[in-house]
């Protein structure tokens, strides 16, 4: 006789309302997709979880790519009685093709479907790489000036369909997609020619060069990485110019690879941009996730990459939108991360100007879903700030004194 075991079935948390919406979004462009029913009907699919109770404010969470349907601060918000939007956008887990426009436009559409549902008061969270998007829905909602992509496409983008959040909060949001690769593009590799090249003299691999690294070293490493920015951006608006010549505008586009994509000297000297974060990526050894198959913009097309990578043509510079924003802000610094870094913090609240409030998460790296009693901390500030507007900080900084009190 044969016995089964069943293992026993996980505990799961209990939510008043777990639902997932699919959401009807605009068409993109050609083979955006390679479903053909998602291309002939877009949707994106969101996940409503919490108390459901539309008197109090709804959390929306959203990043370009990421799938933020089981966010670990899910569970905790709820316990504290609000209702979390999980927003993933029509790109989520290929951003080969991702227009940031377009991710804006998918946002706007489950902001609306919220408002449509009676929930009155949101709070739109950009958790990392969400924060750029975030920034630039928030500008786009109280002002829009969007008509066309950054390769000159048209674009048909109206009021209605980005309805401005109440409040934004930056959860170690970095800058932007383009500022993360600026800052990250390995000077010795060049796309063109040979990417596996090696320049001695710029290589912070080096043990010579490094690292600490010497203020002059880190000037040419700086002045090298844009320069080969600028060589992408200039080849890209060629090629795209040539294919607009020969080609339909269905096919007047195409793929390409850029090498060698975490290659930023704050990695290995933390004496640069100090905080508690530790040596290497959030992928772990830097010079291995620098020469891995995937990375930062790694596979993309000419014409997304104007629109998400490029610092020149880019509009998701999130510090830059969220000066154009009205709406309160709360900036929360991960103390140990080791890819958003601090002078990126203080450069959201200045951006902020007298709206922000600061809130340092001591000890916290990047993903704090491993230190349960940060994420606690973090729901605590997120669910007092939402509903109050103020905080205390409860322990000292490594950093600059944080903002306090009641936002004017």
């Amino acid at each position: 006789m044969y016995m089964t075991f069943m293992p026993a079935k996980p505990m799961l948390p209990q939510f008043a309302i777990d639902q997932t919406l699919a959401i009807s979004v605009k068409p993109g462009g050609f083979m955006e997709s390679q479903s053909g029913i998602q291309r002939r009907d877009p949707k994106i699919f969101c996940r409503l979880v919490g108390s459901g109770d539309r008197a109090r404010d709804v959390f929306v969470l959203v990043h370009p790519t990421s799938n933020f349907h089981n966010h670990y601060l899910i569970a905790p918000l709820a316990r504290r009685g609000a209702t979390l939007l999980l927003v993933n956008t029509r790109y989520v887990a290929n951003d080969s093709m991702l227009l940031m426009e377009r991710a804006m436009q998918d946002l706007g559409a489950a902001i609306r479907h919220l408002r449509q549902i009676g929930f009155g008061s949101i709070t739109l969270i950009g958790n990392s790489g969400g924060g750029s998007l975030a920034a630039l829905y928030q500008e786009q909602a109280e002002r829009l000036t969007i008509t066309d992509t950054p390769d000159g496409r048209p674009i048909e983008i109206v009021p209605q369909e980005l309805p401005p959040a109440d409040r934004l909060a930056l959860v170690c949001a970095h800058p932007g997609r383009a500022e993360q690769l600026l800052a990250k593009l390995d000077p010795c590799a060049d796309d063109r020619l040979d990417p596996w090249r090696e320049d001695a003299a710029l290589n912070m691999f080096s043990p010579a060069n490094g690292p600490p690294y010497a203020s002059e070293w880190l000037a040419r490493y700086r002045a090298a990485q844009a320069a080969r920015m600028a060589r992408i951006e200039d080849w890209v608006v060629a090629r795209i110019a040539a294919l607009d010549r020969t080609r339909s505008p269905e096919a007047a586009d195409e793929a390409f690879v850029i090498h060698r994509t975490q290659a930023d000297p704050r990695l290995l000297d933390l004496s640069i941009d100090r905080n508690d974060r530790k040596a290497g990526t959030i992928q772990g050894d830097a010079r291995q996730a620098n020469f891995a198959a995937n990375g930062l913009a790694r596979f993309c097309t000419l014409r997304s990459f104007l629109s998400q990578w490029s610092v020149r043509y880019s509009r998701a510079n999130g510090p830059r939108c969220l000066a154009n924003t009205c709406v309160p802000v709360l900036v929360v610094n991960h103390t140990a991360d080791q890819t958003t870094f601090p002078s990126q913090i203080d450069a959201w609240m200045t951006a902020a100007k007298g709206r922000g409030l600061r809130y340092d998460l001591i000890g916290a790296p990047h993903y704090a879903d491993d230190r349960p009693e940060l994420v606690e901390e973090l729901a605590d500030v997120l669910n007092t700030w939402s509903r109050h507007g103020w905080l205390h900080q409860q322990s000292p900084s490594p950093n600059p004194e944080p903002h306090k009190g009641v936002l004017k």
